[in-house]
């Protein structure tokens, strides 16, 4: 599974964020800007992520995966 592979599969089930993921070799970078983390702590919102990931994870197509998660005004804030 390439960054492209995982770009889509989020791309679709998180249709109003701005994804972006970077890596290969089974170690990514997803970062994810949108309001659906608005009120989500940190953990809830890696839990969002992984629901989408965990079949290639559990697969072994992904090994390790770092996030950045957050709202719209979190990315907007200097």
């Amino acid at each position: 599974m390439d960054s492209e592979q995982i770009q889509e599969l989020l791309a679709t089930a998180l249709p109003d964020c701005e994804i972006a993921v970077e890596g290969g070799d089974g170690k990514f970078l997803v970062t994810a800007i949108g309001n659906v983390f608005e009120g989500l702590n940190a953990v809830k919102r890696n839990q969002t992520v992984y629901q989408i990931l965990n079949d290639h994870i559990g697969s072994g197509a992904i090994h390790a995966v770092t996030m950045r998660l957050m709202t719209e005004a979190e990315n907007n804030v200097s």
